[in-house]
């Protein structure tokens, strides 16, 4: 039977809480960071976690039953936003499982910092050549690391694996739209680093401060960096979609201010891999309404009355787009009906906020 281990090293929990600071200028340290370099690890799992004790450990626990040998990998939590749920989760992991590996550290992000920043935490004090990325809240399969580690043949220095999205037979516009996911080009959910490809890279831009185009950004820098990018359709990790409040897609707009940031940093790969031009039916809509307030405004009531018809009709054709195979339930269509009147307008203001935020020309 495989047992486990956890290191703690400090004070009366013997618990090893480290803090780390973003870098300023976005990636870190161009640097090697000092780190113990473990011989006989063959790979370091990186996990990044905010607040959520219960899907990190059914993460860990998936983690802990993989076919690879558990002398020869170690799990990182890096905790962003510590607070003692988490702590008390993964010490009572550490009494459950106190003998033989996997080696399981943890480590405090004492500052909020975001994913990008957890995750350079971690694989700069990772202690095997190679570096596997996923989140908390995924399911990697038995033998997830094994497919992972055997993708890399001596061409790659990277390699991405397969993500499982299960969805509904009628999901919600967001559970459609995160089910993306598993169509991604790289996603940090399950990525697989060589450790000096971080280090050439410098790893995630701490600039990216939310969950959204950090992945991206790390794969155009290792393309840039000439570091091929394999596949390992084998590795599988389960993705399943977490429950969201109602009306979360107007929130989820905040996440456009980074876009200008992708932008700007690889123009080229953000118009061939992303998208190559402005969100142009969004412009319509906002047109069309600054046309009706416009004219009402002046008094031309009937060109208020036509602007506001064709603002309406945009609206529709932009709710019923976004119903097109999801699930047709009242309080979903009542949700679409309000989200699509808004997310036009916020999603080009924080396009311009990013735009502004990052100096850069972002249409």
């Amino acid at each position: 039977m495989t047992r486990y281990r956890v290191q703690w090293n400090a004070a009366a929990e013997t618990q090893e809480d480290t803090a780390c600071e973003a870098s300023p200028s976005g990636a870190g340290p161009a640097v090697e960071p000092a780190c113990s370099v473990n011989p006989d690890l063959a790979i370091s799992v990186v996990v990044p976690t905010y607040r959520r004790p219960e899907l990190l450990m059914r993460c860990l626990g998936c983690l802990l039953l993989q076919t690879f040998d558990a002398s020869r990998y170690e799990i990182i939590v890096c905790d962003d936003g510590p607070d003692d749920d988490t702590r008390k989760a993964v010490h009572e992991l550490a009494r459950l499982h106190a003998e033989a590996g996997p080696l399981i550290r943890y480590l405090a992000i004492t500052a909020t910092q975001g994913p990008a920043a957890a995750r350079n935490a971690g694989w700069r004090i990772a202690s095997a050549p190679l570096v596997a990325f996923t989140d908390d809240d995924t399911e990697p399969a038995a033998q997830w690391l094994s497919e992972g580690i055997a993708a890399f043949d001596g061409s790659a220095g990277a390699v991405v694996g397969h993500i499982d999205v299960p969805l509904p037979p009628r999901p919600t516009d967001y559970e459609l739209d995160a089910s993306g996911l598993a169509r991604a080009e790289f996603a940090t959910a399950n990525v697989f680093v060589e450790r000096a490809a971080l280090i050439r890279t410098r790893g995630f831009d701490e600039r990216f401060t939310s969950a959204w185009r950090e992945d991206s950004d790390l794969q155009f820098a290792l393309l840039a960096a000439g570091i091929p990018i394999g596949r390992a359709e084998r590795a599988v990790v389960r993705h399943p979609v977490r429950p969201a409040r109602w009306g979360v897609s107007l929130s989820q707009q905040r996440k456009s201010q980074f876009d200008a940031l992708l932008f700007k940093k690889y123009p080229t790969q953000f118009c061939s891999h992303i998208s190559a031009h402005a969100p142009h039916f969004y412009y319509a809509v906002l047109l069309a309404a600054m046309s009706a307030l416009i004219a009402a405004f002046a008094g031309h009531f009937t060109l208020a009355a036509c602007a506001t018809l064709i603002w309406a009709a945009l609206t529709l054709t932009f709710c019923f787009r976004r119903l097109a195979g999801t699930s047709r339930t009242v309080i979903h269509v009542l949700e679409m009906l309000w989200t699509s009147m808004w997310i036009p307008f916020l999603s080009i203001y924080w396009r311009c906020y990013g735009a502004l935020k990052f100096r850069v020309w972002f249409p």
